[in-house]
């Protein structure tokens, strides 16, 4: 079978057939692409400039969401190197971290900045004058690594991702074919650059020559509002944003109806927070997505169908993630390392990343099955495309083979000997009236003292102690939580994701919000 395109050929064939057509709009800027395409050659070509020719490995991008970061990614494309985002409101440790980890060549930027690299600082020519870097600056290579992304590892040291370009391919063809992307649809871009699903947006849109509509961060909190100012074709996001539109009451009925399809991933989506979407844009299919970060983004899909009555009915109230893809092998592994109806999703195939950037983050992360049982791959090597990636996520196998997402396997916790699924917990505490969202954890206690299940929720304000009788009526009397605390809003990661650790970290002050 031929290679498939790399990101930029990609790119670079929309804009040879659509060069007209609008391939990018942000900050109040609208770039054919062509437009896009000069921005990015010029920038390349600056970028060997500074290297004295050399072609780069890796490239940094630092930089906001505008016309500059989208532009840098692109330059480093064409020149056939890794890219590396850098996220410029993270702690500046967490920077010099990524940097010290990923050594890349250069960096591009939209600002100023003090870092150890070489630093290219990015340039649109006030006078049209733009250079070009030359025709063989960069080979096209599938086997190649198209980009690192760095996850938050175990020991608190970023842990690089890097995904070749042809784990992106077989994503990217997957998707665009899927989800009928094509010249006249108008892509959403709400992720940072540091998260993995930014090219699954880019590259969805800029492969199919559609335009890629980026909102501000303020937008993003007033989806429906700027879906339908923007006439925003194909939506993908974090469900989070769901429950802050609700809270803002951004989702009237019938407010999205030139939105044809609702994609949602990254964390839980809630039957709830579903059925809230479905009846503001009822004309869009509602699509949810499941993928780590070493599965290239999406992986699994589950498709709500179009009456809610015929919804699934989930034990913990959350949308299921589905069927892998095609493409893509699976097992459900048992505690005993067999197959099994509940257990650690695991997986191989061609979207599967090659192996950490360190490699001695591989030992136990990977596996081999021989048709019977498994056995953990404890090498530090690049793990053979034959071994199964780990996912450490709980699933369990229902209707049709659709899988229940039922939680990290480090989210299963004992409590005086029972062993609990926050989740559950979770699921009850937002049936409660009034509840809207919920995290549980588990706080450690004093040596010698059990640990103790600790909760947050947002939505109206309740007693406590009604609070825990509602639940009481819903779960046995070990899986009740010790204190309930209200939040306004729930913190957001840079992912905006929910901050689990930044709730615990809360709920691990003294309050006063106890069921006692």
């Amino acid at each position: 079978m031929a290679d498939r395109p790399t990101l930029y050929e990609r790119f670079a064939a929309s804009a040879d057939t659509h060069g007209d057509r609008t391939a990018l709009e942000t900050g109040g800027r609208t770039l054919t692409y062509t437009e896009l395409r000069s921005l990015a050659e010029h920038n390349a070509a600056r970028l060997l400039a500074a290297l004295d020719g050399r072609r780069p490995a890796r490239v940094g991008i630092l930089a906001g969401r505008g016309v500059a970061a989208y532009a840098s990614y692109l330059a480093a494309q064409l020149l056939g190197a890794t890219v590396v985002p850098l996220n410029p409101d993270s702690a500046p440790d967490r920077v010099t971290a990524v940097l010290a980890a990923a050594r890349p060549d250069a960096v591009l930027t939209d600002r100023n900045t003090a870092l150890t690299c070489p630093v290219v600082a990015f340039e649109e020519p006030a006078d049209g004058s733009f250079d070009r870097p030359p025709e063989d600056a960069g080979a096209p290579d599938p086997d190649a690594i198209a980009y690192i992304v760095f996850t938050s590892g175990s020991t608190g040291t970023p842990k690089g991702v890097p995904v070749r370009q042809r784990n992106a391919a077989a994503m990217l063809d997957y998707a665009i074919d899927r989800y009928d992307i094509g010249p006249d649809s108008r892509v959403s871009q709400t992720f940072d650059l540091t998260f993995d699903p930014t090219a699954w947006d880019l590259f969805t849109a800029w492969g199919a020559g559609a335009a890629l509509v980026v909102p501000a961060r303020g937008e993003l909190a007033r989806p429906a509002s700027f879906i339908a100012r923007a006439r925003i074709t194909h939506w993908f996001s974090v469900p989070s944003l769901i429950s802050y539109a609700l809270r803002l009451r951004d989702l009237a009925p019938g407010s999205m109806p030139g939105l044809r399809w609702s994609l949602f991933g990254g964390e839980q989506l809630t039957l709830e927070q579903a059925a809230a979407w479905r009846e503001a844009a009822p004309g869009s299919v509602l699509e949810n997505l499941y993928g780590p970060t070493e599965v290239t983004v999406s992986c699994t899909q589950y498709r709500l169908p179009a009456e809610v009555a015929d919804w699934p009915a989930t034990a913990n109230g959350t949308v299921p993630i589905g069927t892998p893809y095609p493409h893509l092998d699976f097992l459900v592994l048992g505690e005993d390392g067999r197959p099994a109806d509940e257990g650690e999703l695991c997986l191989r195939g061609p979207q599967r990343f090659p192996g950490y950037l360190d490699p001695g983050e591989n030992p136990g992360r990977f596996l081999r099955f021989d048709g019977r049982e498994a056995s953990v791959y404890q090498d530090r090597e690049a793990p053979g495309e034959e071994l199964y990636y780990r996912t450490g996520d709980r699933v369990r196998v229902g209707a049709g083979g659709a899988l229940l997402h039922l939680g990290r396997l480090d989210h299963q916790v004992k409590v005086a000997g029972h062993r609990v699924e926050l989740g559950e917990i979770e699921a009850a505490l937002r049936a409660a009236e009034g509840v809207a969202e919920a995290v549980v954890t588990v706080l450690k206690a004093a040596p010698g003292a059990e640990p103790t299940l600790e909760a947050a929720y947002t939505g109206t304000p309740r007693d406590p102690l009604a609070l825990r009788a509602e639940l009481s009526g819903r779960l046995p009397a070990y899986m009740l939580p010790r204190a309930f605390t209200h939040f306004e809003t729930f913190p957001l990661n840079a992912n905006r994701k929910i901050d689990r650790l930044a709730v615990t970290a809360r709920l691990a002050e003294p309050h006063p919000d106890t069921a006692w």
